[in-house]
C-alpha cells in the first residue's frame, strides 16, 4: 500500500511540476521542460524512500532496489510521456 500511495504522490508531484511550468513558463513548452526537471527531483525523492525503508524499516537494499526501480519508473515514465506529447505540439 505504501508503494501505491509513493507512485500516486509522484504522479502527483508531476502535476504540481507541470502546472508551474506552464504558468511560468506561459506555454506548453514550460510544461515540457518542467516535466524533465522533475525527473531528477523525483530521483532524489525515490532514493530518499529507499534509504528510509533500509535506515528504519529494516529492509535489506536488495529488497528496496525493486521497489525503488518501480517507485522511480513510473511517474518517470509518466514525466516522459508528457515531455514527449507537450514537445510534440
Amino acid at each position: 500500500m505504501h508503494m501505491l500511495l509513493v507512485i500516486i504522490g509522484g504522479a502527483a508531484l508531476l502535476c504540481v511540476f507541470a502546472l508551474f511550468g506552464k504558468l511560468w513558463g506561459g506555454d506548453a513548452a514550460g510544461a515540457a521542460t518542467a516535466a524533465k526537471i522533475f525527473l531528477p527531483a523525483w530521483l532524489a525523492v525515490s532514493l530518499t524512500n529507499m534509504w528510509v525503508g533500509v535506515t528504519k524499516a529494516g529492509y535489506t537494499v536488495a529488497q528496496e532496489l525493486p521497489i525503488l526501480l518501480l517507485v522511480f519508473a513510473v511517474p518517470a515514465a509518466l514525466a516522459a510521456m508528457l515531455a514527449w506529447q507537450l514537445a510534440r505540439n
